[in-house]
């Protein structure tokens, strides 16, 4: 298992991951740091570990927000396919009726072609 080190708020850490998952890994590991920088400059020296609990608490406040939105676009979508669903069935029953209609229509001129074509 790959060992990357990631550097956060100035301390350095080795991390195991999945074979592949290093940018991944460091990616994120760059984005809180950031995220820690930002707020350290915001708020000043309140403290490593109170700090590192309100980055991470943001973020866990974007995740909430991000899978709150996702399921009311997942439930949207459902909502959407059952419509899609329903007029692809109202456009079936449609075309049958109309087949049959034609088709009446043209048992209708052929009974009528015979009667003007036996005259």
């Amino acid at each position: 298992m790959p060992q990357i080190n990631v550097t956060i708020d100035g301390k350095t850490y080795r991390m195991a991951c999945a074979e592949g998952d290093e940018p991944h890994l460091t990616a994120l590991a760059s984005g809180l740091d950031a995220r820690i920088v930002g707020m350290r400059r915001s708020f000043g020296e309140i403290g490593d570990m109170r700090l590192h609990v309100m980055a991470a608490l943001m973020q866990a406040d974007e995740l909430d927000e991000t899978n709150r939105r996702l399921a009311a676009l997942e439930a949207e979508t459902a909502a959407l396919r059952e419509r899609v669903d329903a007029a692809d069935t109202e456009r079936a029953e449609e075309e049958a009726r109309t087949a049959d209609a034609l088709g009446r229509c043209a048992e209708r001129l052929e009974r009528l072609t015979k009667s003007l074509s036996a005259g």
